[in-house]
């Protein structure tokens, strides 16, 4: 079984802040690198920060730069994205996804994916 399980979602006020969580079983992080994406309803599927397996190389999108944070924990195989100074336009379903080694723009070239988790940001 390869699984990634998403949680940490919620809702929070504008200015607030959540660590997402992506937990991955069946297959070692090492070798994988992790995306986050974001789906509004009605819209397309956003990426929006990935990490390569190294953890050398992380990305954002320009939405979220200085706001958010990837990062993983290879002991609990585990990625983690910290969302501070949140936004009501950060409204959506947060997903994590699992592709060998290098990040991609591309949703199609991930192979994996979590059932995602919500993330409200409302006063």
């Amino acid at each position: 079984q390869l699984q990634l399980v998403e949680s940490g979602g919620g809702l929070v006020q504008p200015g607030g802040s959540l660590r997402l969580s992506c937990a991955a079983s069946g297959f070692s992080l090492d070798s994988a690198a992790i995306g986050w994406f974001r789906q509004a309803p009605g819209k397309e599927r956003e990426g929006v920060s990935c990490t390569s397996s190294s953890g050398g190389w992380t990305n954002y999108v320009d939405s979220v730069k200085g706001r958010f944070t990837i990062s993983r924990d290879n002991a609990k195989n585990t990625v983690y994205l910290q969302m501070n100074s949140l936004k009501p336009e950060d409204t959506a379903i947060y997903y994590c996804a699992a592709r060998e080694h290098y990040c991609s723009r591309e949703r199609y070239r991930f192979n994996s994916w979590g059932q995602g988790t919500q993330v409200t940001v409302s006063s």
